[in-house]
């Protein structure tokens, strides 16, 4: 298929897809998950700090599409097993992959490949189609990391919902009408939009 067709927008920057270009995208998308993971905001009462790690991931996704959204969040995971700073407040190791946020670290190669094969499947043409599959996507993403405080730290299901879920749908709800509403419009500008055609 011609890439100006394309529901994802990477694919509509270049006429073909060459495996430097994908790798270029995948790596690029690793460090800026890592990026903001630096942007921080700690919290009294939870061990897990709001970041802006969720809109990394979901905009990995939406962008690259499922397959490299998924290698970018795996490539970011590694980077930080391997001990480079990756992590909120410069943290490393496989052992912090273990910690209180665990959950929302592994669920975020996961949370990119839904976001990427809804968006390959045209979630991306309307903001009333890619919201609903962002909010999905990011409470995945959520509940994962709730799950993983209740086990982690032997809660109640209210209370990791307290300490891993609640603090963070504010924040993760501005995240995600960013994404919705400028990606159809930025995605139409590039290329022919072609009406009624599936984006597959």
């Amino acid at each position: 298929m011609h890439n100006s067709s394309s529901c994802v927008l990477a694919d509509r920057f270049k006429e073909t897809r060459t495996l430097a270009s994908d790798a270029a995208w995948i790596i690029g998308f690793s460090l800026f998950t890592a990026l903001a993971a630096q942007l921080e905001i700690r919290l009294p009462y939870t061990p897990v700090p709001i970041t802006a790690q969720t809109f990394a991931v979901l905009l990995a996704g939406a962008l690259v599409g499922s397959r490299r959204g998924f290698l970018s969040q795996m490539a970011y995971l590694a980077e930080g097993a391997a001990g480079l700073p990756v992590f909120a407040g410069g943290a490393f190791s496989f052992a912090h992959l273990m910690g209180p946020t665990g959950g929302y670290l592994w669920s975020y190669p996961v949370a990119a490949a839904l976001i990427g094969w809804l968006v390959e499947r045209g979630a991306s043409r309307r903001t009333l189609l890619l919201v609903p599959a962002l909010v999905v996507c990011d409470l995945l993403i959520l509940a994962c990391g709730a799950l993983w405080v209740h086990r982690f730290f032997g809660t109640t299901f209210r209370d990791a919902l307290l300490l891993g879920f609640y603090p963070f749908l504010v924040g993760d709800l501005i995240k995600l009408v960013v994404i919705g509403f400028s990606l159809p419009r930025i995605l139409n500008r590039f290329g022919r939009r072609e009406v009624g055609r599936k984006c597959l």
